[in-house]
């Protein structure tokens, strides 16, 4: 826990705050407004509301190529890579650590791949997507017929590729 090795100024403890959270589809007035799955959804904290299934949350996630944290983000992945400059990160906001080589990249580069929807029938974590002879990505969540990974930029968007044997296009 990063934030139990700081130092403060004033005496403190710091302790794991413990709750459950069910996400429901559709117009609720209850709860926190949810954006990662492209449609009407809100997390419900320690409520008793029977939430949405896993799986179809899962989907809807992959889908709109929400980024999770543990398969698209972890210490490796730049914010842009994931498409997160665009609905994460302030470029006015005052300092922040990390925010040179973001605004530089923003300002200055590009980035090597991108977080992308595939369609394909069957895939799995780790895959290779290849295109061509040229291994150009790697799938990152993947359910029947839809899955996510970080595919080189230069790839076009009409691009044929493969993911194991099977064919694969970007969504």
């Amino acid at each position: 826990m990063t934030l139990a090795r700081a130092r403060f100024a004033a005496k403190c403890e710091i302790e794991a705050e413990e709750h459950t959270s069910v996400v429901v589809l559709g117009d609720s007035p209850e709860g926190i407004p949810c954006p990662d799955y492209g449609v009407a959804a809100r997390e419900l904290l320690d409520g008793s509301a029977d939430g949405a299934d896993v799986d179809e949350l899962e989907r809807l996630r992959i889908e709109t190529g929400t980024p999770r944290w543990g398969r698209e983000l972890d210490d490796r992945v730049l914010p842009a890579e994931a498409g997160l400059d665009e609905t994460a990160i302030s470029f006015t906001k005052g300092c922040y650590p990390g925010q040179e080589p973001i605004a530089r990249l923003r300002h200055r580069g590009k980035v090597n791949r991108r977080l992308r929807v595939l369609d394909v029938e069957q895939a799995s974590p780790g895959d290779e997507i290849r295109f061509g002879e040229k291994a150009v990505g790697r799938i990152t969540s993947a359910v029947p017929g839809v899955a996510l990974g970080y595919v080189r930029a230069e790839v076009p968007d009409d691009a044929q590729l493969e993911v194991g044997a099977a064919k694969a296009r970007l969504h």
